[in-house]
């Protein structure tokens, strides 16, 4: 397995052949899938004793495989928030595999944890936290936010030994991410939620808190705000919260995973005023940085905070934290011991664009949520739910039930033609059915809005 032959050549053309086909490619399909059953019978058994050979894989992942997938990238995969990683991000995530380096200590990966942090200080920059704040790249907002939370708590535990006797509690907003309660649960924390999907604000976080009972209040020691909620695109009051934190002597926790990347926006750059006080921030560049999956990002005011809550302690590892390993050790300041340098295909994407076509990419997706939402007012058989916050749009198809809208999509996806899901907006006290665009892909264009829009006539 590990030899090299005529074979091992081959088969390392024809991954590049593939390679560069992809990536060169501007006419794409959404594919679609399949059950296992019948992925099973197409290509049969894949793992045996003796193997079925390198050329006999690749051409069942070709054939058949790859066509069951979804392209994040395509223009019109508007569900969820896509991804549109630059090609010379994916390039180079080629050659991070390649490279075969263990990301986690600077005596192994100091290269790649150069380039990391290199990538790693502009996206701080863009924080505007004070100096020595600093962070590190994880597999996405989930391990993020677990890290700081996680961190946070620790911290609070520090602070007085009742807090060590007690479990936790953080209050976030019913519009804050799934990952908040899933995260939650492996940190052993509770979770209140305050009664908005829309934008926590400051009076609403002051009278929860307030009305907190005594016992609850004393285990209250983190506030998670929102910087662009995924279902809407919504951002918090930051400044605000930030404020109330101030007061209360409470953990101030940013999620920016999706929003984040607007950060080097102008055009909504006010909206994030107040995340330069956050305790720790989560952006993911996997989302609206343009990166390759899975590239998160936890930040943090007071690194040495984290390393204290992370930092993991065993004979084999001492040789690390030696004053002749000197060098930055990603691995103190978040959940995983083992990482890839998964920061190394941001690095070498901002290397060869620069930042300002970064900010051109994220002004063309607010854009573009600005041309729907014009688009859908024309329209007679829609209306939006709101206006277009960030680069997500909700709207309604009038008289529409929840069942049609799942009808559209699976109809739209088996087509080929596009991926848009439904998702539900709070109104009053009813859970909505709308349909919602997230636009990220700076190549979607006008005419696939008003082709996808059309469709629902």
């Amino acid at each position: 397995m590990h030899k090299i032959d005529i074979d091992l050549v081959e088969m390392t053309m024809d991954v590049m052949k593939y390679a560069i086909d992809r990536l060169s490619s501007t006419e794409q399909k959404i594919g679609k899938p399949k059950k296992e059953e019948d992925l099973k019978a197409l290509v049969g058994e894949t793992i045996t004793e003796k193997g079925i050979g390198g050329e006999r894989a690749f051409k069942l992942w070709k054939k058949h495989l790859a066509k069951c997938n979804v392209p994040i990238d395509h223009p019109r995969h508007l569900a969820f928030v896509p991804a549109s990683p630059t090609r010379a991000a994916v390039m180079f995530d080629l050659v991070t595999s390649a490279s075969s380096i263990h990301g986690a200590y600077w005596m192994e990966g100091a290269g790649g944890i150069f380039c990391e942090n290199e990538a790693m200080r502009w996206i701080v920059s863009l924080t505007g936290l004070p100096k020595g704040s600093f962070g590190v790249f994880t597999s996405g907002g989930t391990a993020a936010n677990l890290s700081a939370i996680v961190t946070a708590r620790e911290y609070w535990r520090t602070l007085n030994d009742q807090n060590s006797l007690q479990k936790g509690l953080i209050i976030t907003s019913i519009g804050a991410h799934s990952s908040i309660k899933s995260m939650a649960k492996v940190a052993d924390i509770d979770v209140l939620l305050v009664d908005t999907e829309d934008k926590l604000e400051k009076k609403a976080l002051q009278t929860t808190i307030n009305n907190l009972p005594i016992q609850q209040r004393q285990r209250l020691f983190a506030i998670v705000a929102t910087g662009g909620t995924t279902n809407a695109g919504i951002v918090d009051d930051l400044e605000g919260i930030a404020s109330i934190c101030k007061k209360e002597n409470l953990w101030f926790h940013v999620d920016a995973a999706y929003g984040g990347g607007a950060l080097v926006a102008d055009s909504v750059r006010h909206l994030f005023n107040g995340i330069e006080q956050a305790d720790s921030i989560t952006i993911d560049p996997h989302k609206w940085m343009f990166s390759p999956y899975d590239c998160g990002a936890i930040i943090y005011k007071n690194p040495e905070l984290a390393k204290q809550a992370h930092s993991q302690e065993g004979s084999y590892l001492d040789i690390f934290k030696d004053e002749g390993a000197h060098g930055f050790n990603p691995t103190d300041y978040q959940i995983q011991l083992t990482r890839r340098v998964r920061g190394l295909p941001l690095w070498f994407s901002l290397a060869t664009h620069g930042t300002d076509r970064y900010k051109e990419a994220v002004e063309r997706g607010i854009e573009l949520a600005q041309i729907a939402g014009r688009i859908i007012e024309k329209k007679p058989y829609l209306e939006l739910v709101r206006a277009p916050s960030l680069s997500c749009v909700l709207y309604r198809r009038k008289g529409w039930k929840p069942e049609d809208y799942t009808h559209w999509t699976f109809e739209n996806h088996d087509k080929g033609f596009a991926l848009v899901t439904p998702t539900k907006w709070k109104n009053g006290d009813v859970y909505e059915t709308v349909s919602r665009f997230c636009f990220i892909n700076p190549d979607t264009t006008e005419k696939d809005i008003e082709m996808i829009l059309d469709s629902m006539v």
